[in-house]
């Protein structure tokens, strides 16, 4: 047993040997023969300078000059003189943040050149008026239309029923019917309609108590505030100086608006909080006025809705606190003419808290009926003074019976 234990460990060893034989005899062959050792080239002896770049070429040894060969340059010339700029005052800080004061157009005649626009959305009245009573045989239909046409222009029922009596006489009595008869004989019944002789004066004269007071009234929307700032163009043009009172404190922006207005003519607006109480901005905008000797202080008081009592109220407190100076000339209402007969009822509410004395129409260019005009002078007694034709700046005119008829019926 001992023997084939012995043996077989002989065996082993053998075999271990010879498998480490073989594989040192493979590493052999794989190593390169030593003849074919790579070369390694020994640095340079002689330092090379540094380069600037990958491609930068070797120093050259340019040729060298001594000092007896080199040429100075020649001495600096003298420079030229040059003349300093004139110094410039600067202007100062508060001219260059002044507006430029504006040149309102002047007021005389400023319907006539604005009749272009109000004729477009009114000729429907006076081309249909004219077309009815131009038939050969004027029966009851055609009076019914005439009737129609006159409510359906907002004139109102009195007073169309009033034109057409008077209409109906005249044509009897003219026999004949020529177009130009017609005209005359429309345009002069229209104007009698409206009230040729009223006074529409807006009273803005300066007198002895101190300067005219105008409150400016009316409901959110109409464009109150715009027309007061158009207003004051209107008093400018006709020599008058104003003072601008902002008592609509509770519209965002509104006292910056009528500040814009006040500033393009020149006029100086006495403003308050937002939301302060505008009975005592009124007041103060009156003691200014007297105070710089101004003729007129237009207020602008806020937009308040005719239904709500406590507003309406306060509207009369804002008259009352200014009628402390003295008393107040010109109570206007600013009515948008395209609300029709419904401006009507704001305008008798308005009546029963302040003594309106004048109607400023606004909107009168656009889907407006030019039979507002009468049937609002009707309900309240008191005139059309004004009137809006558009949205730019000189597009308040006074009104003139006339001129509006005129623009009605056409040429």
């Amino acid at each position: 047993m001992e023997y084939v234990i012995l043996a077989v460990v002989i065996a082993v060893v053998a075999v271990g040997a010879i498998a480490g034989l073989v594989v040192s005899g493979r590493r052999r062959q794989q190593l390169p023969p030593k003849s074919q050792a790579p070369v390694i080239t020994a640095p340079p002896t002689t330092p090379q300078e540094p380069q600037v770049g990958e491609e930068a070429a070797p120093p050259t040894e340019e040729p060298r000059r001594t000092v007896e060969e080199v040429q100075l340059p020649a001495g600096p010339e003298a420079p030229e003189a040059v003349e300093a700029p004139e110094a410039v005052e600067p202007a100062p800080a508060e001219a260059e943040a002044a507006p430029a004061v504006e040149v309102p157009e002047p007021t005389a005649g400023r319907l006539v050149r604005l009749r272009s626009r109000l004729s477009r959305s009114q000729n429907s009245l006076g081309k249909g008026l004219l077309s009815l009573l131009s038939r050969e045989h004027l029966d009851e239909d055609t009076w019914e239309e005439i009737e129609e046409t006159l409510l359906v222009a907002d004139v109102g029922v009195a007073p169309t029923q009033e034109l057409v009596e008077r209409l109906r006489t005249r044509v009897k009595v003219l026999g004949t019917r020529t177009p130009d008869e017609l005209r005359a004989l429309l345009r002069e019944e229209l104007v009698e309609l409206i009230g040729k002789d009223t006074d529409r004066t807006v009273r803005s004269t300066k007198h002895e108590e101190g300067p005219a007071v105008v409150l400016v009234v009316g409901v959110n929307g109409v464009g109150k505030t715009t027309t007061t700032g158009k207003l004051a163009r209107v008093l400018v043009a006709d020599g008058r100086t104003v003072v601008l009172g902002a008592a609509d404190t509770f519209r965002a922006a509104a006292a910056d608006q009528l500040q814009t207005w006040g500033e393009r003519v020149g006029a100086r607006t006495v403003r308050g909080p937002e939301g302060g109480d505008p009975a005592s901005i009124a007041f103060d905008a009156v003691k200014e006025g007297i105070a710089e000797g101004v003729d007129t202080v237009l207020v602008d008081t806020a937009g308040r809705l005719h239904t709500k009592t406590g507003l309406m109220d306060e509207l009369g407190k804002v008259k009352r606190v200014v009628e402390k100076h003295g008393p107040v000339d010109e109570v206007l209402l600013v009515l948008d003419a395209t609300t029709g007969q419904n401006g009507l009822v704001q305008a008798r509410v308005f009546a029963e808290v302040v003594d309106i004395t004048g109607i400023v129409l606004t909107k009168l260019d656009g889907t407006a009926k030019g039979g507002i005009v009468v049937a609002v002078q009707r309900e309240l007694g008191v005139p059309v003074k004004l009137i809006g034709l558009g949205e730019g700046a000189d597009d308040l005119a006074p009104f003139e019976p006339g001129a509006f008829v005129d623009a009605l019926i056409g040429d």
